[in-house]
């Protein structure tokens, strides 16, 4: 270790950075009282053991109960430390993912270089793929001080973080600024494309322009800001846009398109960054909030892999900001649905309770199948070789292409350290309604591409099974939706781009035929449930076990078909559901019932209907039947259509045949 100032041939991996103003929330993110000798994550710890700690338990592992102070937060880039007082920067935002750099990048050994001013001393620790932490080195300071750890990569296989903490002795000591560097790569950046896409979110999309206008030192490379809105309510409209597109130099370009779903607008950020000869593409969803921080990141982190590689950032609660989402995510290659790399790997992680040195699960390196559109780094020199998304409209187009991806030799990395704030779908339910319909067609068309097993491995059982659920749950306009999603995979995957701005329209167009596709704003709005409590007498009604569900469902099932509902249950519900209690085992019990949404907002009237019931389900077991026989068929079929249906070309017939009838 060195005191003195760094020399040249160094380049900077990551900055040290702290929350704006308006972030208070989000301060665990970046900074945390107490050193991290206070806590040691060891295989035998009983956080290490339990990772979903009730937040009572989690206190007796806090740091004393201390909270760094936002009000030391002194720009950016530095921050105070009170006299006698410890900071940790062991945190998601500023701690160095040693692992990753070490597995899939070039760099091998790298150095943290720390500015202070005052009394006090700078450590630094590094963690194994277990979560046990170790003291690397640490140095007393004094005044002005540029202190130098030099540090390598090479014990970092697994898992594992550099950090470094402050202590302040009888005086403040104050962090002027700090960075983890490399050796200079000899190479120029990449030129990237930020590509946001928006449908009807003005304000969001707005919003992250003008963060990025007020962050002009992460645009450096940037060589075009590209928003495709194909909503109705415009971006240009909304006040302030001209203001912020004139402080962003000429880089912001939008383009007003028919919408044709996420996957038509990120394949056009896509076309448009090979067109422009940019190096990578950074798809944008545009309900985040984005750390501006992380697009250099995951520049100086692609521009430095050994090969191209797909780079991708994580996703934070946007309402609940210190609520880590995502951290990255695998497919189930037998039953083709998202699933979480590790079994030990928490959900939602709260880092307001729980912060990164007191999380084992955080330290071992979580490789990943694919990363979410809400923000992701694509090579356009992996575009050019696999093509662009296929054209889904919504849902599984992400995962699809980092599948592909994959087979074609491209990595997918979830990077630590480079997120956005994202409207979670923990209160959605997009497996009801019309998103059904893209849900059960692009994961089945996924698996027909994908899928190593025999007849999708578990695929077929499951979509069945999905169908008895949703049709004694009285959820017919959804049934609908996933029929008719059956019903095109025969088709062909040319039919795709054809259906792409059509079929939404299509799909809402039913929905005045199936009463529980109506909303309401308010439960008044119907009719007062009868009196009583309910079927089964008001019994709370569990899930069956595993050894009764298919008696349980063939139970159901003949009754619902052969007991006709009561006249009365036209007139009024037999009562109202809370979302929460809206699960299949439970709706199926009901003739008719008012529930509400997952958001909160509005309630719709489920009536059985054995009719429909009927019609469906032997709809639903013909076109299952038919797709068992014809699956390798159909499979050998899409699989050679995705180069042409992905491709440069036929995305561009799309986009210029859309652009003609939305003129």
């Amino acid at each position: 270790m060195m005191t003195t100032e760094e020399g040249s041939g160094w380049s900077a991996l990551q900055r040290v950075i702290l929350p704006s103003p308006d972030q208070a929330d989000t301060v665990p993110l970046y900074a945390d009282a107490g050193s991290a000798s206070g806590i040691r994550l060891r295989e035998n710890d009983e956080l290490a053991r339990t990772p979903k700690l009730p937040e009572e338990k989690l206190q007796m592992f806090s740091s004393g109960g201390r909270e760094a102070h936002f009000e030391d937060l002194v720009s950016r880039h530095s921050m105070r430390v009170r006299s006698g007082e410890q900071l940790s920067f062991g945190t998601y935002f500023n701690a160095f993912p040693a692992s990753y750099w070490r597995r899939w990048t070039s760099v091998s050994d790298i150095r943290l270089v720390v500015r202070t001013s005052g009394t006090g001393t700078v450590t630094v620790y590094k963690s194994n793929a277990r979560g046990s932490v170790q003291r690397v080195d640490g140095i007393h300071v004094d005044g002005d001080t540029t202190s130098v750890f030099e540090l390598s990569l090479k014990p970092f296989g697994d898992g594992g973080w550099y950090w470094f903490d402050l202590a302040a002795s009888s005086q403040e000591l104050t962090l002027q600024n700090a960075q983890w560097e490399a050796p200079e790569a000899g190479t120029s950046s990449g030129q990237v494309t930020l590509q946001i896409t928006t449908m009807n979110k003005p304000d969001f999309c707005l919003n992250n322009a003008r963060i990025l206008a007020e962050n002009p030192d992460v645009l450096s490379n940037v060589k075009e800001i590209l928003i495709v809105d194909q909503g109705t309510q415009k971006v240009e409209d909304q006040e302030g846009f001209a203001e912020v597109k004139a402080s962003l130099g000429g880089k912001l370009r939008v383009i007003n398109q028919t919408n044709l779903g996420g996957s038509g607008g990120f394949a056009r950020g896509m076309y448009e960054a090979v067109e422009n000869g940019s190096d990578y593409v950074l798809l944008l969803d545009d309900d985040i909030v984005v750390e501006p921080e992380s697009i250099l990141r995951l520049l100086t982190f692609a521009d430095r892999c050994r090969k191209p590689t797909i780079v991708g950032g994580h996703m934070f609660d946007l309402y609940n900001r210190s609520v880590l989402h995502t951290f990255g995510e695998v497919v189930d290659p037998f039953r083709f649905v998202p699933a979480l790399p590790h079994a030990d790997m928490d959900v939602r992680h709260d880092f307001s309770i729980a912060n990164l040195r007191q999380t084992a699960w955080l330290h071992r390196r979580v490789d990943v199948d694919y990363n979410g559109w809400w923000m992701c780094l694509i090579p356009t020199k992996v575009i050019r070789e696999i093509g662009l998304s296929l054209p889904f409209f919504i849902k599984w187009d992400d995962a699809e292409y980092g599948l592909r991806a994959r087979e074609a030799g491209f990595a997918t990395v979830s990077l630590p350290g480079a997120a956005v704030w994202h409207v979670s779908w923990i209160d959605k339910d997009d497996l009801v309604g019309w998103q059904a319909y893209f849900h059960e067609r692009n994961r089945l068309i996924t698996t027909l591409i994908h899928s190593p097993y025999p007849k999708g491995g578990r695929f077929l059982r499951e979509s069945v099974q999905s169908d008895v659920k949703h049709l004694v749950s009285m959820q017919y306009f959804t049934e609908h939706g996933r029929i008719e999603a059956l019903k095109d995979i025969f088709k062909g995957p040319e039919d795709l781009h054809r259906v792409l701005g059509t079929k939404l329209p299509e799909i809402n167009a039913i929905k005045s035929e199936y009463p529980d596709a109506q909303l309401k704003d308010n439960v008044d709005d119907f009719p007062a449930p009868k009196l009583g409590r309910g079927p089964m007498g008001g019994t709370v009604v569990g899930m069956p076990s595993k050894k009764d569900i298919i008696p349980w469902g063939i139970k159901t099932v003949a009754r619902q078909l052969i007991k006709a509902p009561g006249p009365e249950s036209a007139e009024r519900p037999q009562g109202f559901l809370a979302h929460r209690d809206n699960r299949w085992f439970r709706v199926a019990h009901y003739d008719s019932v008012v529930v509400s949404n997952a958001e909160g907002t509005g309630a719709s009237w489920y009536q059985r209907d054995p009719k429909k019931l009927k019609s469906m389900l032997t709809e639903a077991t013909r076109l299952h039947l038919k797709l068992f026989r014809e699956w390798d068929r159909l499979a050998e079929e899409y699989r050679s259509a995705v180069s042409d249906i992905s491709s440069m070309d036929a995305w561009k017939k799309t986009f210029e045949a859309e652009s003609k009838d939305g003129s």
